[in-house]
């Protein structure tokens, strides 16, 4: 499964219009949360409140850098198999994704891009790093099953500070002051804290599944069975296997260029757990503790993530 050509224009140009951008205008606000202005436009928000969600779309809804890059593949390797396409079908679902250049997440790209969606055929997959409270009110009216992904705060900050730094939609910072911005919710995307206890409140519905990278990697089989059973897609276990094995991300990775261009390499750097302790301080660990303790600790999506496992040196 490979990314069409057009979705790799599509973030080339994003650099590109990015790298033309001084540092002080390089993000705007939106309902009081940060946004990237060469990725996100304010029109874009604004068409969301009429976009059209159908009950059978995929919806993916990750913070930034929690591993939606890679879920997304493993869901589009999911549906393939589950749709049981012949080659004529897939080639034309192809084409018609191509010639749409629908952006890779539904806050991102033109004006036209939410007109463009509607000309998906189903089951469309569709990425945001949205809270709920942004997202468009047709997904929960329509009840559209909604895959929440999580990632511990502290290899999330890390990962989102790479990726900043390698990507020019961002202003550069010093680790430092990053940590201070993430911390205070000074970041594009907004609060992580937030946005995870946003999606908290949403997790008892039955068109809600939490799942978090952690877990992930820790029992992919696992977790993709349970996100098949909840999406109902018809794969076998064999099929599972597989595509564990062509979305790993040592394989994403090797194929980056070919799937996302140039941004690749931004995207995908180590995709490991633990990162975080190349970074974080003591003193900085124990904010991160505290804060932590004060605003997920007692949560659903808090306690999946196995906080005293994975971010406790």
């Amino acid at each position: 499964m490979t990314m069409n050509r057009k979705r790799i224009e599509i973030l080339d140009k994003m650099s590109a219009d990015a790298d033309k951008l001084a540092p002080e205008d390089k993000l705007f606000t939106y309902k009081g949360i940060l946004y990237p202005l060469a990725i996100c436009k304010l029109e874009n928000f604004q068409a969301l409140e009429t976009f059209d969600a159908r009950t059978d779309d995929v919806i993916l809804a990750g913070y930034p850098k929690t591993g939606t890059n890679w879920l997304e593949t493993m869901l589009r390797d999911l549906e393939f198999r589950a749709g049981k396409y012949t080659e004529e079908e897939y080639k034309r679902r192809m084409a018609i994704e191509e010639e749409l250049a629908v952006p890779p997440r539904l806050e991102f790209g033109d004006l036209d891009a939410i007109k463009r969606m509607t000309k998906l055929p189903s089951r469309r997959i569709i990425v945001t790093h949205l809270p709920p409270l942004l997202l468009p009110k047709s997904i929960f009216k329509n009840k559209a099953k909604i895959l929440a992904l999580t990632r511990n705060p502290k290899d999330t900050m890390v990962s989102y500070f790479h990726f900043s730094n390698n990507f020019s939609a961002f202003p550069n910072a010093t680790w430092d002051a990053y940590f201070r911005d993430f911390m205070n919710g000074k970041v594009c995307w907004g609060s992580y804290f937030d946005h995870v206890s946003e999606w908290d409140k949403y997790i008892d519905d039955e068109n809600v599944m939490g799942i978090c990278y952690e877990e992930l990697k820790e029992h992919p089989n696992l977790g993709l069975q349970k996100i098949a059973k909840f999406f109902g897609f018809s794969v076998n276990e064999e099929e599972i296997k597989s595509v564990v094995e062509n979305c790993s991300f040592k394989a994403m990775k090797q194929k980056s260029t070919e799937t996302h261009g140039a941004f690749g390499d931004a995207l995908f750097r180590k995709g490991s757990v633990g990162d975080w302790k190349s970074l974080f301080s003591e003193s900085q660990n124990q904010e991160m503790d505290r804060r932590f303790k004060e605003c997920l600790a007692k949560s659903k999506l808090g306690a999946k993530m196995k906080y005293e496992v994975y971010c406790k040196s």
